[in-house]
């Protein structure tokens, strides 16, 4: 499966957990995770999609310690049966 369809599924689970997984696009900050998961009431997540069994690169990686350290959750995502989880965890938060 390619990363873009694991994209796309992220994002119609959002949408079905009453949220949005928003496209995040940073020209000027490179390394941002792909989409920002937005889950009612006030919860907040951001996910780097990536092709199975792909890793993020060191920048997105030091972009998802930044974003840690200022306690956001940041999940890598390359399996699709990994969603409903994330989609859970972030509900949970």
């Amino acid at each position: 499966m390619v990363e873009s369809n694991i994209e796309k599924k992220l994002a119609k689970a959002a949408k079905r957990a009453g949220g949005m997984a928003i496209k995040l696009y940073c020209p000027n900050y490179v390394g941002m995770p792909d989409r920002i998961v937005l889950i009612a009431i006030g919860k907040v997540a951001f996910v780097e999609v990536k092709a199975p069994g792909e890793k993020p690169r060191k920048i997105q990686q030091k972009r998802r310690r930044e974003l840690e350290a200022l306690g956001f959750r940041v999940y890598v995502l390359d399996d699709e049966k990994e969603i409903g989880g994330i989609i859970d965890e972030i509900r949970a938060a």
